[in-house]
């Protein structure tokens, strides 16, 4: 079985410090790059993409509304027309870094509060889909599993990778259970690899009710931040690696050969 783990960094911001990157990049077999709207600076860009060169990491442009007040987590209405020239905008942006490094932007996962919109809203997450497309149709749409965002990019035709989250709890409707509950992230690194095994061995989600929703998954996302984000990515690729996984980047799974 092939898996691949990707992390958000060059989050640069009074919100998340940048220091566990050049760590997590060592560890991690995907970067997706904040783009300068909701954190990250171009200067931040340049030193996140030479490292993931250097250790053979795929990397993604990871597009927000433009609020680094609040890290890109406040919900904003905008229309087709603002949200296409958003993602295009910041995809662009990282890929003439990324063309000055000789490496190649390889995929595309929305942020935050555009991410959380997209996955329950098809209309929302249709927009985002084509204007992905519109920039390079062989970009991979890094989506979370089951959400709306997965189900336009199929319609589309896209190439998909689907996501769980290594560090995040379930609700019963496939959901991310929300940050302002406190049972919303999982910090203990033991608990969070055995949380990961047990998705992948059966590909099927873990609720917090116990309940299992069926779902493919390609792709799992460890956070960058937090006290044990790098002893949890450890502890996740060493599970994998133990339980028979071969990690590999986006591009580089087989069924985007």
């Amino acid at each position: 079985m092939e898996i691949n783990i990707n992390c958000d960094l060059g989050e640069t911001s009074k919100f998340c410090s940048t220091e566990n990157d050049p760590l997590l990049l060592s560890i991690v077999n995907s970067a997706n790059i904040a783009c300068g709207y909701h954190a990250g600076d171009k200067p931040t860009m340049k030193k996140t993409v030479e490292i993931s060169k250097k250790n053979g990491v795929s990397i993604g442009a990871h597009p927000s509304f433009n609020d680094p007040e609040n890290f890109g987590r406040k919900r904003i209405n905008l229309s087709d027309k603002e949200i296409n020239k958003l993602i295009i905008d910041q995809i662009n942006i990282l890929s003439e870094i990324a063309k000055e490094n000789s490496i190649n932007v390889t995929h595309v996962k929305p942020h935050g509060a555009l991410n959380n919109m997209a996955c329950e809203n098809f209309d929302l997450a249709n927009t985002i889909a084509k204007s992905i497309m519109q920039v390079n149709k062989e970009l991979i749409f890094l989506v979370p599993t089951g959400s709306e965002m997965e189900k336009a990019a199929k319609k589309l035709d896209m190439k998909i990778a689907a996501e769980i989250f290594a560090d995040r709890n379930y609700e019963d409707d496939g959901n991310l259970v929300s940050r302002s509950k406190s049972n919303a992230l999982i910090t203990d690194p033991e608990i969070a690899k055995k949380h990961v095994i047990k998705m992948v061995k059966n590909q099927a989600l873990n609720c917090l009710s116990g309940k299992q929703i069926s779902c493919a998954i390609d792709s799992i996302c460890v956070h960058g931040d937090g006290k044990s984000a790098v002893k949890t990515a450890i502890e996740i690729r060493d599970g994998l690696l133990k339980a028979g996984v071969t990690l590999k980047p986006l591009d580089k799974l087989k069924k985007f050969a």
